[in-house]
């Protein structure tokens, strides 16, 4: 179950912790294929890949280069391998699909991008990309089964590894826990039944207070899990006949209108970010969002900390299902030599490296990632 945008920020260690384990069993779907051989003979070798002997500048297209956890990474990365620079190539994340496809389309890409996980098999399908097999099966870093299967499964095509997850994240529940204390209830909800039921204790519209947060301009994503809730979809398996029409998808359309009733209308033309302050001023009692919000919360609203927690989304009668984001990095195609390619590559692998996966996710001091 993809989602079509992100919004991350670093969260508090604890609060991401939280949110990944109230998730462990509300995962999607993913392929357990083992990998087919390598399309074509690039990065084919033995042993570790070795630095240039002479200087190399390897372009890393994102809309994170000027993010200083990333900065940094470039100048630790140059220390590291001193025949290698990342030169930044940035541009905006609303344009960054657009331009990419652009300059593929023109015969330009850069050398490596960071992209929407959910386009690498796009791009490995138009023939954009190189093919890393031959490159992981060389790394002592880059270990396939060290990934989530979810967040795999986004940069996998043709069961091969076209790029590598850089992060990820599922849509869960925040729960304001003093208005829960305050309505009496005594935790999250974990069925249909009892997210209704807690939605209409937390509504009282001469308090200005509601249950739930609704957007019209975002519904269509944030009806997805209910969707999947339900036991419905929106296209068949083999993707040829849309199915969001199916007896158990109009049963999650009616679920999801009807918690309009317990949403505050200002906020119903707005947008699932914006909708933030809401949440953060009490005013509504369950946000549905990704680990990002964990971050936004710690870093502009810490006077409510201890005030909220995380929870899975409620079991629907097709029991938990949830829809995840991510980025990831890819190398473009752009017929260069086999070198530069190995230059490419090893950017690739030191950012793929725990240590540094770590401080770009939940060890990340200030904002990043942001979109």
């Amino acid at each position: 179950m993809k989602l079509h945008k992100s919004w991350r920020a670093p969260a508090a260690i604890a609060s991401l912790l939280m949110l990944t384990s109230a998730l462990a069993a509300c995962s999607s779907d993913s392929s357990d294929d083992d990998a087919t051989p390598p399309t074509s003979t690039q990065g084919a070798g033995k042993g570790k890949v070795e630095d240039p002997k002479s200087p190399q500048t390897v372009t890393f297209f994102s809309w994170v280069g000027n993010e200083p956890t990333m900065k940094k990474f470039a100048a630790d990365f140059h220390k590291q391998h001193p025949n290698i620079t990342i030169k930044f190539e940035n541009v905006p994340a609303e344009q960054a699909g657009q331009v990419l496809t652009t300059r593929i389309a023109g015969n330009n890409p850069p050398d490596v991008a960071f992209v929407n996980a959910s386009d690498t098999a796009d791009y490995a399908s138009r023939g954009a990309l190189v093919d890393l097999q031959n490159y992981i099966d060389r790394s002592d870093v880059v270990k396939p089964d060290d990934y989530v299967d979810a967040f795999k499964t986004f940069v996998t095509y043709d069961n091969r590894m076209w790029g590598l997850p850089m992060d990820g994240e599922s849509t869960g529940l925040f729960y304001r826990t003093d208005m829960f204390k305050e309505a009496g209830i005594d935790g999250p909800p974990t069925t249909w039944d009892e997210f209704k039921a807690d939605a209409a204790a937390l509504t009282d519209p001469a308090k200005d207070q509601y249950g739930y947060e609704l957007f019209a301009t975002e519904a269509a994503y944030y009806w997805y899990p209910w969707l999947y809730q339900a036991g419905g979809d929106l296209l068949s398996d083999d993707g040829k006949q849309v199915i969001f029409n199916s007896p158990e998808a109009k049963e999650a359309a009616n679920f999801y209108v009807d918690l309009a009733q317990y949403s505050p209308k200002d906020y119903l033309n707005s947008n699932s970010y914006d909708g933030r302050v809401a949440f953060a001023e009490g005013q509504v009692g369950m946000y549905m969002a990704g680990a990002w919000f964990a971050g936004t919360l710690s870093d502009e609203f810490p006077d409510i900390d201890g005030k909220w927690a995380t929870a899975a989304l409620p079991d629907g009668p097709n029991g938990c299902k949830t829809t995840i984001a991510g980025d990831s990095l890819i190398m473009l195609d752009n017929d260069a030599e086999s070198e530069h390619n190995d230059a490419s590559w090893l950017w690739l692998e030191y950012l793929s490296e725990p240590d540094n996966l770590a401080k770009w996710t939940y060890k990340t001091e200030g904002t990043c990632c942001r979109r």
